[in-house]
């Protein structure tokens, strides 16, 4: 298997493989133009994003400086509200789903290395896909860790570190995040 194969099969792989390492071309270029548009041109924003990311719903905000690894492997729904300074690491793919409202410095990331230090020096990664519901609102400076499904409706409190799957309608909060606070569905 090529390491790119690997990496698509959720295997470790070697981050610095001249193919993947190419990838990163476009989100770089994606991301410079995104940022550069003026976010009270809507229209703008959402082209850019459409050239960048994956697939992109209807009414989207995305505000700078947003930062992505490949931009493709990024696909949001409707009404997706991006804040400030945001990093997607989508190595694996990223399912954002409706009326999503994404807080100021937030990190979401599909990648890991191995604990082994030998590993590491080899550049190894290893990637799993990052999925969010409808109608989740992450606060300011979330981490959402590779793996991880976030419910419909779910809440994540500032400063949050995800670490693992959070059900629907309920508040998580802490580092690891924990379940605080079930919530009504009033939709």
């Amino acid at each position: 298997m090529t390491e790119f194969e690997k990496m698509q099969s959720g295997l470790e792989y070697c981050f610095e493989d001249p193919e993947i390492a190419s990838i990163k071309v476009h989100a770089l270029r994606g991301c410079q133009k995104l940022n550069a548009c003026d976010p009270l041109d809507r229209a703008a924003v959402q082209a850019a994003a459409k050239e960048l990311f994956g697939s992109v719903g209807k009414d989207i905000s995305v505000q700078p400086m947003f930062n992505c690894d490949w931009g493709k492997n990024i696909h949001v729904g409707d009404r997706f509200l991006c804040n400030y300074n945001v990093t997607v690491l989508d190595v694996a793919p990223v399912y954002i789903g409706d009326d999503v409202m994404i807080g100021p410095s937030t990190l979401i990331t599909t990648v890991g290395h191995p604990l082994s230090p030998e590993r590491r020096k080899a550049r190894i990664g290893v990637c799993k896909p990052v999925r969010i519901g409808n109608n989740v609102w992450m606060g300011g400076n979330v981490t959402v860790l590779p793996g991880v499904t976030v419910g419909d409706n779910a809440v994540i409190a500032a400063g949050a570190v995800v670490t693992k799957d959070v059900p629907a309608n309920v508040v998580v909060a802490g580092v690891p995040a924990k379940v605080i606070k079930t919530i009504e569905n009033d939709l």
